[in-house]
């Protein structure tokens, strides 16, 4: 049954994903809660890197420009997941490690396949991350150094046609792909008033860790077996949960 879908992502990934939707017969209706601001010539220290580490296409597109962009893709890539990897592959990368889909999940798959004598791992991203994976790795003795090629702000307020239409029914789905998106939206919905009024509120969320921040908002929450985009939307198209 078509739906009329709150997308919450930044909004070039917000773009992609309301086509995915439109393909699928539903109704895209785009609230980036976060903007991006990409931060120009950030020298890379890729000396004796072994692999390059990605967990948001975001940090490719911060790459697109970059003076040291044919360095990086001559090194394997350790993608959080197969759209990453996708556009990673997109990108010029040849050698593609590709992870569960998480942050978190990374870490078992680099021991696994990664060894810390042969050099260090630059996780290219954001300032602020989902997961710690520098901490993560370096408890077990990897070096990891961790350039930021882009900030993400959040926003002050959801728009209020998406708010009215939140607490009159005409949206009754919302995509959350992030920690951090979701605890934006939580807020803006207690502070705006969605949580008071749109009782009937069902939050897709990409993984567990996402679902936290709304759980106590009362509304109701899915989330995919799998934390992956194509298992979240599949799971909208039927509107029963996997887990």
């Amino acid at each position: 049954m078509p739906m009329r879908v709150l997308v919450t992502r930044p909004e070039l990934d917000a773009r992609r994903e309301a086509e995915a939707l439109l393909a699928r017969g539903h109704e895209p209706v785009l609230a980036p809660l976060l903007e991006i601001e990409f931060l120009k010539d950030v020298p890379l220290d890729l000396e004796g890197a072994q692999a390059i580490i990605i967990t948001s296409r975001n940090a490719l597109r911060a790459l697109a420009d970059h003076p040291q962009r044919e360095e990086v893709t001559a090194l394997p890539l350790i993608a959080v997941g197969e759209a990453t990897a996708w556009a990673g592959r997109k990108f010029g990368f040849h050698e593609v490690t590709i992870g569960p889909g998480t942050g978190a999940g990374l870490p078992p798959i680099i021991r696994r396949e990664v060894h810390p004598e042969k050099g260090a791992l630059v996780h290219i991203g954001a300032e602020k991350v989902a997961f710690d994976l520098k901490s993560a790795l370096e408890a077990d003795g990897y070096e990891v150094r961790r350039p930021v090629l882009y900030r993400s702000h959040a926003v002050e307020s959801l728009p209020e046609p998406v708010v009215s239409e939140l607490a009159g029914g005409t949206i009754k789905d919302v995509l959350l792909m992030s920690p951090r998106t979701a605890r934006i939206f939580a807020r803006l919905a207690q502070s705006q008033g969605v949580v008071t009024n749109a009782k009937d509120l069902v939050c897709y969320c990409l993984s567990k860790a996402i679902a936290e921040p709304v759980i106590p908002l009362g509304f109701k929450v899915y989330v995919p077996a799998h934390p992956r985009e194509e298992d979240l939307l599949a799971l909208l198209d039927f509107g029963t949960p996997s887990s």
